[in-house]
């Protein structure tokens, strides 16, 4: 018996240290099968249900090769057992072996809630999402009934929308009147005010065109809408193209060949204008002039396929939210600002969410399917047209990450040349916000045919929410509090007000005899 006792114990000793040997060595099944047996409400317990006894979420046999070599020196002090477990057993087994060995915070603590994943609650959001607005939906259309119009899209009257449509179509005369002149430039036929002032004309006349004639059409407002779009994308196109060859020329006259060659100027985007890189451009999804592009390998046939279907999805998604939800909504309302204050708020709360979700619909149709469907046919290469504006901490950081063509615009050809004329920072941002909200208030108020500057205000406020927003993140050194005051104003309050106040300014005009 002593023998035997002997015998074992030197087995154990052996495995001891074998297993100290070599921690990474796993466990085999029948040591496991062995502790299961000795001790099944603890291993089984542990085994299945992946918690070890340290809380951090593995196995026993992944703690065991974790703690080995901490435990080995004590392994060693304890060579024998009871129950027959060997030292490191014995601590991970026994009723006194330390459960909390660690300082922890909770996972949603303010140390630790941006380590861990979401995963699970975006699943839960989206879960309730679909539920909440399922039974809007039955809710709606219970008490309004389905009012989809066939002619939300086209009707009769878009047919009377013709001059608009010839406006739109006779729009390139302007780029190739620019092209010439660059041309003519470029040969030094024109000296440069002459160059300057043409320029001048052509991109005036870009914009000016267009809105006289919705102006002196009574056209549906989509339609005005839709040609004071194209109509802005083309006099920012115009005016990249015409200052983008001016700086080459100015370039190429203070840089002489070697200086150019042995520089780091890239010597593809320093050539002079083309038709083909003008036409290019015209349909690239850019709005920032330069001879060469980034450009892709091959065209994606199959994805452009997916994402037309997609494109046409969301299009109707919008249409039926406005159709369904927005168009109730305002009809049921009053002025906000002459109405009552608590009528005002209770619309305004209730429009707040069918707008947001038409915004959310419209910039994933337009910067991200439409945007990368061109990209995809012309294969250009630069396709970042947004950042994550939604995890903005202030109203300048969502400026700068929501719509990068306009951003990339304003960064080079208003708010560079500010600084480089001697204007302070604040200054360039003011006219660069300037220059915005003059051409949100003329994409908006050219087809309402009303000129009550809601848009330009909206725009112009932003600049102190920006100081706003700005120190609220260094006071509370937090991001969540200018992201939450970011998506209080624009989604919850902006918008549902614009759309209030252009739609009851618009009823009132067309009730004037």
């Amino acid at each position: 018996m002593a023998n035997a006792l002997d015998h074992n114990k030197t087995q154990t000793q052996t495995q001891t240290q074998t297993q100290t040997q070599n921690p990474t060595q796993p466990e085999s099944q029948s040591d496991k099968a062995s502790i299961r047996h000795r001790h099944p409400s603890r291993g089984e317990e542990e085994a299945s249900s992946g918690f070890d006894s340290s809380g951090m979420g593995t196995t026993v046999s992944d703690l065991g090769r974790r703690d080995q070599d901490a435990d080995s020196k004590e392994a060693r002090k304890t060579r024998g057992g009871a129950d027959g477990l060997s030292g490191p057993e014995l601590l991970h087994f026994r009723a006194s072996a330390p459960a909390h060995r660690r300082i922890r915070e909770s996972p949603l603590s303010n140390e630790a809630i941006f380590r861990q994943s979401h995963a699970g609650l975006l699943n839960l959001c989206i879960v309730v999402l679909v539920a909440v607005n399922s039974r809007l939906i039955i809710e709606n259309i219970m008490k309004y009934g389905l009012l989809i119009r066939a002619g939300f899209w086209f009707s009769a009257r878009s047919l009377r929308d013709w001059p608009l449509l010839m406006c739109c179509l006779s729009l390139p005369i302007f780029p190739i009147t620019s092209f010439l002149v660059e041309k003519l430039a470029e040969r030094k036929r024109l000296p440069e005010p002459v160059v300057v002032l043409f320029q001048i004309i052509i991109t005036s006349g870009a914009i000016a065109y267009p809105i006289i004639v919705i102006l002196k059409c009574d056209s549906a407002v989509l339609s005005g809408f839709v040609l004071m779009f194209v109509a802005c994308i083309l006099w920012m196109k115009l005016v990249s193209y015409a200052h983008t060859n001016y700086d080459i020329r100015a370039l190429s006259k203070s840089i002489d060949k070697d200086t150019l060659t042995n520089s780091s100027f890239d010597i593809e985007n320093l050539k002079g204008p083309t038709f083909k890189s003008l036409v290019y451009f015209l349909l690239a999804p850019t709005l920032c002039y330069q001879p060469s592009y980034p450009r892709a390998a091959s065209i994606r046939k199959g994805w452009v396929l997916r994402q037309l279907v997609k494109c046409i999805i969301f299009t109707g998604l919008m249409g039926f939210i406005i159709e369904q939800y927005i168009n109730p909504i305002v009809q049921n309302s009053q002025h906000p600002l002459k109405g009552n204050l608590l009528n005002a708020i209770e619309r305004v709360l209730k429009l707040s969410v069918p707008t947001l979700y038409v915004w959310l619909c419209m910039f994933y149709c337009f910067f991200h399917l439409w945007l990368n469907i061109l990209a995809e046919l012309l294969q250009f290469g630069d396709r970042e047209f947004y950042k994550d504006w939604w995890n903005a901490k202030t109203v300048e950081e969502y400026w700068r990450m929501w719509n990068m063509p306009v951003h990339k615009w304003m960064i080079r050809h208003i708010y560079f040349p500010c600084i480089r004329h001697g204007l302070p920072k604040g200054a360039a941002l003011l006219i660069s916000f300037l220059v915005s909200a003059l051409f949100h208030e003329i994409v908006v108020g050219v087809p309402c045919h009303i000129f009550k500057f809601w848009a330009f205000i909206g725009i112009m406020f932003q600049i102190p929410l920006v100081f706003l927003t700005k120190y609220l993140q260094d006071k509370f050194r937090s991001s969540m509090v200018g992201n939450m005051i970011f998506w209080f104003f624009f989604s919850i309050l902006g918008q549902p007000m614009c759309v209030l106040l252009y739609y009851h300014d618009v009823m009132n005009r067309k009730s004037r005899p």
